[in-house]
């Protein structure tokens, strides 16, 4: 199923890890929402001009750009500063943390994660929209 451009409820995943990306479309459509899925970060900056999503779910170690490349990209638009970016990561030094933060980032998870925290962390942070 292709992702529906302008759709509602459209998130997009930017992860090169397969099975995580499967888990989180899963319970993403579980929830409603329609999902694309990038696996580095060339594709995700692709992606996200393509269908305009609602969210991004960002991995920080990605092949190509890495997510912090990627963040710095859509956050240089000022017509997507309010689009929340769920950072993931296994980087849990404070330095990455608070610099994605600083970088424009709607919230930071550290993997491995409860998918379910993540949902919910999203669902807020599109709520507050």
């Amino acid at each position: 199923m292709h992702p529906r451009m302008g759709s509602a409820n459209l998130i997009l995943i930017a992860d090169d890890e397969p099975l995580l990306t499967e888990l989180l479309e899963y319970r993403l459509r579980a929830k409603g929402f329609d999902t694309a899925i990038a696996r580095d970060g060339r594709e995700a900056l692709e992606q996200f001009e393509a269908v305009r999503p609602n969210a991004v779910v960002l991995d920080a170690m990605m092949p190509v750009h890495d997510g912090f490349e990627v963040l710095r990209r859509i956050r240089s638009n000022e017509a997507h500063s309010d689009i929340p970016i769920i950072m993931l990561s296994a980087r849990r030094s404070q330095a990455d943390i608070v610099g994605a933060l600083e970088m424009g980032a709607s919230d930071y998870i550290v993997k491995p994660f409860l998918p379910e925290e993540l949902m919910i962390r999203l669902q807020r942070l599109l709520a507050g929209r």
